[in-house]
């Protein structure tokens, strides 16, 4: 005969009393929310992050075709299909996911390409 292990009532780990007293002093003291914003972020915010969406928008919806270079002077070029707040993805020989942190400049395919 097997003995299931049991929980003695003076051990209190089932006490009912206690586990809402646990529950209800957590409920009641939360503790004060802190926000951490990186100094990235709080410069997203600004005019030069609304241009910049703008200006991505306004290649998607017209479906232009963009030469991206990256930080390794690489071009990937294509049409803008989608962005978010740190990645594009372009759709070209093949759909590529571009990370914003990589992206050194990006031009229209009939513009030069030379950086000022």
């Amino acid at each position: 005969m097997k003995s299931s292990p049991t929980l003695t009532e003076g051990s209190g780990a089932l006490d009912p009393e206690r586990v809402a007293a646990r529950t209800r002093t957590r409920r009641s003291t939360p503790e004060p929310l802190t926000l951490h914003m990186p100094a990235r972020l709080l410069e997203a915010s600004g005019p030069h992050h609304q241009a910049e969406l703008f200006y991505l928008q306004k290649q998607i919806q017209a479906q232009t075709p963009m030469v991206i270079v990256l930080d390794d002077n690489s071009q990937v070029e294509g049409v803008i299909e989608w962005y978010d707040r740190n990645a594009l993805k372009v759709r070209g020989r093949e759909k590529s996911l571009i990370y914003k942190s990589a992206i050194k400049y990006m031009y229209k395919v009939g513009d030069t390409g030379q950086q000022a």
